[in-house]
């Protein structure tokens, strides 16, 4: 009867240490994985912009934001924050890129930033108009197929709090993809105000 008692016990034991090893194995291998997920700024910095651009005017305001989330809110390397300058330019128009090539559009960002940094300004949240808001309009001088797209910024400022409306005008270029044109701050407010994040 002892025997069978020590056998028993001893099965037990095995059982326990080999369901303790595999839960840590598999504790560890979890972590591992969660380590090699990419982070927010690698996303954008490696999305490969000619096969995976975004495929609707608002996508591209989406992705924007998300940049300029990044751009005013984030820690960054210097070439990560090269390869962001790359990824926003990617989404502009060659006219807007022309009038603002990389260097000064850099220096821009920068001068914004520490601006931002110096007021305790911070965007808190951005949003894009509805699908169904976004204008479709031809130019009628050139033909060219242009997007309004409307965005908000819910922002903070030494504890006060203040949302601003930008449109932003797309162009359709000659490979059909929808690049910023220009944009300018409007008085107004989207319907569904959502968090894009």
């Amino acid at each position: 009867m002892k025997k069978v008692g020590i056998v028993i016990a001893a099965c037990a034991c095995v059982a326990i240490l080999c369901g303790g090893f595999f839960l840590l194995k598999d504790r560890m291998s979890g972590g591992a994985e969660k380590e090699t997920q990419p982070t927010r700024i690698q996303k954008i910095i490696t999305r490969d912009m000619e096969n995976n651009y975004p495929a609707t005017p608002r996508e591209v305001i989406k992705l924007y934001n998300k940049i300029i989330d990044i751009y005013y809110g984030e820690e960054y390397t210097d070439e990560e924050f090269d390869s962001l300058l790359d990824q926003a330019q990617a989404l502009m128009d060659e006219e807007l890129v022309a009038n603002n090539p990389k260097a000064d559009y850099k220096q821009a960002v920068e001068a914004e930033k520490a601006n931002y940094k110096e007021r305790s300004f911070k965007i808190r949240q951005s949003s894009v108009c509805d699908s169904n808001e976004v204008e479709y309009k031809t130019d009628d001088k050139t033909g060219d197929k242009l997007a309004y797209v409307m965005a908000s910024y819910f922002t903070e400022e030494k504890k006060e709090f203040d949302k601003t409306y930008q449109m932003y005008v797309l162009r359709k270029d000659k490979d059909g993809k929808w690049k910023i044109l220009t944009y300018y701050k409007i008085d107004g407010k989207t319907s569904g105000d959502e968090d894009d994040e």
